[in-house]
């Protein structure tokens, strides 16, 4: 669905932005997918956005995660491999 009519900006556009550089805030959220707020019309969906792919994340840790050292980002247990104890 677009959420910012300005930039053409889908939900799943602002969902890869906060996976991929957990942007802070919305303004962040359009640096980081090459934009600037226009109208501001979405702000709040954004912030939405945000905040759900926030829960998720933390619901992801919430099963055992570790952080990824150049990201800081959480990496869910079952994409770490297991140490190989042969």
């Amino acid at each position: 669905m677009i959420v910012c009519s300005c930039n053409v900006l889908s939900d799943s556009d602002i969902r890869t932005a906060c996976a991929r550089s957990a942007p802070r805030t919305t303004g962040e959220v359009y640096g980081c997918l090459g934009c600037s707020p226009q109208c501001g019309r979405c702000a709040r969906t954004i912030k939405q956005i945000m905040d759900e792919a926030l829960v998720a994340a933390a619901a992801a840790c919430a099963v055992g995660c570790q952080v990824c050292p150049h990201s800081g980002h959480p990496i869910p247990a079952e994409a770490v491999a297991a140490p190989d104890r042969s």
